[in-house]
């Protein structure tokens, strides 16, 4: 059991890790960071109890309607939620870069008990691709939500409300595009190399320009203290 949990826990500590490290320039508390991980590994229990009831009710008839509409729209809309409605104003959500640590952190607690869930029903044998595809791609998701929320936030010359809508629609059609490579049957492993290697080129990309516009924030901050 103890081993099963750390391979289980092991990718998206490493993954945390990796995006937190790339903050160099200023450190989140991570008492912040810890609570929106906690936030993201809770919402894995109403996600997964929705999913459960619409299944057994059989709401939707349509299999592609099931896991790549409705399963991406309701991940997506919860952990979008609990960074607008609890991290979004917080006093710590202090830079651009503070939106990849938050996305990334509800994110990968959402993914974290998920991925414990599904190495306790079906095993080890699947921990390795596990990780490379479903933990992986939900921290790309929740970088590119943070990415959005951080630029919406310290938003100067435009508006931040169209912004917040790209920050749940980015991510959802990501999502959406993943679960259905997911269901092609055969040869999905084609097309889903390729598509994580964009994801990955973009979320680098991101976590680029969400430095950049750290450093302008900090830069025009400390113009305005110095007039």
């Amino acid at each position: 059991m103890i081993i099963l949990l750390s391979v289980a826990i092991a990718p998206g500590l490493a993954l945390f890790s990796y995006f937190y490290l790339r903050n160099q320039i200023s450190s989140e508390p991570s008492r912040s960071l810890f609570h929106t991980f906690i936030y993201g590994a809770m919402l894995t229990f109403p996600i997964l109890f929705i999913q459960h009831v619409f299944k057994f009710e059989h709401i939707f008839q349509s299999a592609f309607i099931t896991n790549v509409l409705f399963t991406s729209t309701l991940e997506e809309f919860f952990k979008w939620l609990i960074l607008v409605m609890v991290i979004y104003q917080h006093v710590d959500f202090e830079d651009p870069y503070d939106g990849i640590l938050y996305g990334a952190s509800v994110s990968l607690g959402f993914a974290t008990v998920e991925n414990i869930l599904y190495l306790l029903t079906y095993g080890l044998d699947t921990a390795f691709l596990r990780a490379l595809l479903p933990v992986s791609s939900h921290a790309i998701f929740g970088v590119v939500m943070g990415y959005y929320l951080g630029r919406a936030k310290f938003a100067v010359r435009q508006s931040s409300k169209p912004l917040l809508f790209i920050a749940l629609l980015a991510p959802l059609s990501l999502h959406m595009i993943y679960n259905g490579i997911l269901a092609i049957e055969g040869i999905w492993l084609y097309f889903m190399i390729p598509f994580m290697l964009f994801l990955w080129w973009l979320c680098l990309t991101k976590v680029k320009q969400a430095h950049l516009l750290t450093i302008q924030h900090f830069q025009t901050r400390e113009e305005l203290r110095d007039m």
